[in-house]
């Protein structure tokens, strides 16, 4: 493959670092007058906590110098409760109760939505700093950082849609699928667990000391934060955007049905835009990929929620014409919470007795009468309970499946909820949508680790089957847990059984966005 050219790692000099000169209180506009702020500089250091006060002051809030009769709220960072309490005391403060004594974390959620939040669960105890309560529901946060604490295993880690460092995993999701597309796969790898273990963090990194005692987070991974706080970007980032050949592997790569490969050889020809590959005359297209192109503008804007919803009304309409008390389940990102996606996944099984092996045969074929399909990959199934559990960690299933794009009509979706390109939404409207649809049909007895397989995350899934094989001497995949050390398979008729299996605590879907 034409390699893609990429920066150098090696290691940087540090920058020398600028003297920071604290702004006059009287240039910021303070908007939250109720609450005043005292951050401790105790453990934290001059430099951080002469950030923190510019940034919470920018955002509006008052943050004092000193500490006075005044303020409201001390702030204080890997201290504990009694730690705070003799500082106190040290500087003659007799009556702490009238102050609120907060961990750092509640200043940052604070900036974080540019307002004031709940300090309850952010104030000291008699324990040490960081042991907050975890998230248990969607809208609460994601379990606390102590340094370490947190797993070198996604599936030991609470990560919910909330990205407080949004930025920083954006850029390393750049580099690792540009290391992919050189099949580096290494690298990709490594950058990747660094954008997990950052999404799972529930305040913002504001420096590079702040990753600390974190997984995954080694000296390039360092280099590129350290780059993006001081200079706002990255120059390997940049550089990365800025080439060619990623640029072009990217837009071919976004046809449903071309690969990598297929990109590398249409680069190598020259080409550079899709219309360019539509109109060589030299290229055979696959069947797949002619129904790419064909439904490329809708192909390539977000499924929303509610196109995701009117999808499985479709198919469970049709699949319960055949098979009444078949069970059908959204899977993937929807049900990790997730609002878009690039196609919608469902599985489908049968309570008390194997699937009927014609079932998605029959459900293609009132499809097509309904002149609902518009393009079909039957994969017929290929287990064999010899051959389980696999050996090939992130191997596919060996279940029957159906790729598909479906005609799903807008009177079905509430309106404005479809999100369109600019070149779809110059040409005549049409009253549907085409969207990627993926049906999996799995026997009952493996439906509670084909549902664990198919939620997802990528990342997530990666790291529990790792957990399973060096942790607990166990083999996981999409059919069957098998304990290496018993030589027994272990049933499970749900997820939370395969998670108590493992020993690990359970994780709702929406905390699986690793």
């Amino acid at each position: 493959m034409n390699k893609i050219k990429t920066t150098d790692f090696s290691p940087m000099r540090k920058r020398q670092k600028r003297m920071q000169i604290a702004a006059p209180l009287s240039s910021y506009k303070i908007e939250f007058r109720d609450i005043i702020i005292f951050i401790v500089e105790r453990k934290m250091g001059m430099t951080r906590r002469m950030f923190l006060m510019d940034l919470a002051r920018r955002k509006g809030f008052r943050v004092e110098n000193e500490l006075s009769d005044s303020v409201t709220h001390i702030v204080a960072e890997n201290n504990s409760y009694s730690e705070i309490l003799k500082w106190l005391q040290k500087h003659k403060v007799e009556d702490s109760s009238r102050f609120k004594i907060l961990d750092v974390r509640w200043l940052t959620a604070c900036m974080e939505v540019g307002r004031p939040v709940d300090s309850e669960k952010y104030q000291l105890a008699v324990s040490q700093v960081g042991q907050l309560p975890s998230a248990k529901t969607p809208s609460m946060e994601v379990s606390p950082w102590t340094g370490d604490s947190i797993s070198q295993y996604a599936c030991q880690r609470r990560t919910t849609l909330k990205n407080y460092n949004q930025k920083l995993t954006d850029a390393f999701e750049i580099l690792a699928e540009n290391y992919e597309f050189n099949e580096h796969k290494g690298f990709c790898l490594a950058f990747r667990r660094a954008a997990s273990v950052l999404k799972c963090l529930p305040f913002p990194i504001v420096r590079v000391n702040d990753t600390e005692g974190l997984p995954w987070l080694g000296e390039q991974v360092r280099g590129i934060i350290e780059d993006i706080m001081e200079e706002g970007e990255s120059s390997k980032v940049q550089a990365v955007l800025n080439n060619e050949n990623y640029r072009s592997v990217k837009l071919f790569t976004s046809v449903f049905g071309v690969g990598l490969k297929t990109s590398d050889k249409w680069y190598r020809m020259g080409l550079r835009t899709l219309e360019e590959v539509k109109c060589d005359r030299n290229l055979t297209l696959t069947r797949m990929q002619k129904a790419g192109f064909l439904h490329y503008d809708d192909l390539i804007s977000c499924v929303s929620k509610a196109e995701a919803d009117a999808a499985s009304l479709i198919i469970q309409d049709t699949v319960w014409k055949i098979l009444p008390n078949a069970i059908v389940t959204l899977t993937g990102g929807f049900r990790r919470g997730k609002q878009t996606g690039h196609d919608v996944d469902f599985l489908i099984t049968v309570p008390g007795s194997r699937p009927e092996e014609e079932l998605l045969h029959a459900v293609i074929d009132i499809w097509k009468k309904q002149e609902l399909l518009l393009y079909y990959d039957l994969i017929e199934s290929t287990f064999e309970n010899a051959k389980l559990p696999s050996r090939k960690v992130d191997a596919l299933d060996h279940f029957q499946k159906c790729f598909a794009i479906l005609k799903v009509h807008k009177e079905r979706v509430d309106k404005g909820c479809s999100i369109r390109s600019k070149a779809f939404a110059e040409e005549e409207m049409k009253d549907w949508k085409a969207i990627r649809v993926d049906l999996v049909v799995t026997p009952f007895e493996q439906y509670a680790f084909a549902l664990l397989g198919w939620t997802g995350s990528r990342q997530f899934e990666r790291d529990l089957r790792r957990f399973a094989t060096h942790e607990k001497k166990m083999m996981l995949d999409n059919h069957a847990l098998y304990d290496k050390t018993k030589k027994i398979f272990l049933n499970a008729a749900s997820e939370e059984e395969i998670f108590s299996h493992l020993g690990l605590d359970y994780l709702e879907p929406w905390e699986r966005n690793a």
